[in-house]
């Protein structure tokens, strides 16, 4: 599978899962806790940081009824549109400080474009790549726009059929693109475990023959450590620095203490991977020594028949293999032997 590049950091699976930090609506219009936000995400290990541009006016209309309104169950309920991207959109003048701010702290900052006039604004801070999200993997003149940038760009396909899909990727593909990433993301907020079905992320990836990752919105760290176990090389999650202290995604968003541990768990699930191996490794061969093998368990006198009475298989693992237990049973000894010998062909007649 080919690896992708994105800033100073390659993507696929001879590498550790990239994982990036969204920032999204979290700041609660404010840059100082934005920057807050910058700063603790570095501080807990994440490799890139992410945010999104827009305005409330390239989102939707300002209309506070009908089919502008958010009747359905969850955390935006009685919010227009309108109202939800002018508090959770992040001023274009933030930009340049929260990027600076990554790259000071080691961070590879990039955008979430949701439409021209964003795209060409975040080609002048020259972003690393480009991140498409689960809404818009259906706007297929936004997609070709950004594919023809030439920047890598990482795409979540929440709610996106395969057809829908294959759509996508024929359509970056056209337009130049050809380093790109899908997410596994279901678009619910928060997502329960039981609708994540990560199956999906080595399906994608044969496929499509790309590197395939996680946009996670469930509660915890569970389900993206367990998408590495099924080769996830790309996790996203929501951070914020309270979860008490709101914010428009703050609720299905980690706090800094729980995105430490999921840099440091998705790493241990990556390493454990490894390769097929069977039998002892480098690290298990000190081991050996406490595995079952043939010992003398009783004072024997030379010419004696070993019975079950006078071997036994025990620990250590010094005698013969247990597998010749039954062979060994009524052959003579050469040679007096005490108690605790290890067994060995040398001392039989």
């Amino acid at each position: 599978m080919k690896e992708i590049t994105i800033g100073n950091r390659r993507i696929g699976n001879g590498n550790p899962p990239f994982i990036i930090a969204e920032m999204s609506g979290n700041h609660n219009q404010s840059l100082d806790r934005a920057l807050g936000i910058v700063k603790a995400a570095a501080k807990a290990g994440a490799h890139a940081f992410k945010i999104q541009t827009y305005t409330p006016e390239t989102m939707t209309l300002n209309i506070q009824d009908g089919d502008f309104m958010i009747e359905s169950n969850g955390l935006w309920k009685g919010k227009s549109l309108f109202e939800l991207y002018k508090e959770a959109y992040t001023p274009w003048e933030w930009h340049q400080p929260i990027f600076d701010s990554c790259k000071e702290l080691g961070m590879i900052p990039f955008s979430t474009p949701f439409d021209e006039t964003s795209l060409e604004f975040l080609e002048t801070l020259d972003v690393a790549c480009y991140k498409i999200a689960s809404f818009e993997n259906n706007d297929i003149p936004l997609l070709r726009k950004v594919a023809a940038k030439g920047k890598p760009m990482i795409i979540s396909t929440g709610m996106a059929s395969l057809g829908e899909i294959e759509n996508v990727v024929k359509t970056i593909k056209d337009a130049g693109c050809d380093d790109f990433i899908l997410l596994k993301c279901t678009s619910s907020y928060p997502a329960s475990p039981e609708n994540s079905n990560l199956h999906t992320i080595p399906y994608l990836r044969d496929v499509f023959h790309c590197q395939v990752g996680l946009s996670d919105h469930t509660l915890g760290v569970g389900a993206a450590v367990a998408s590495v176990a099924l080769g996830s090389t790309v996790i996203e999650k929501h951070f914020t620095l309270n979860r008490d202290e709101g914010g428009v995604d703050s609720a299905f968003s980690l706090e800094p203490e729980e995105f430490a541990t999921l840099v440091k768990e998705t790493d241990t699930a990556w390493k454990s991977l490894g390769g097929v191996a069977i039998g002892p490794t480098k690290e298990e061969e000190h081991s050996l020594q406490f595995r079952r093998s043939i010992y003398i368990s009783k004072d024997i006198k030379a010419g004696e028949v070993l019975t079950m009475d006078n071997i036994s298989v025990i620990r250590p693992g010094f005698g013969l293999d247990p597998k010749y237990y039954d062979l060994l049973l009524g052959k003579q000894i050469k040679r007096d032997l005490k108690i605790g010998t290890p067994l060995s062909w040398e001392q039989l007649l």
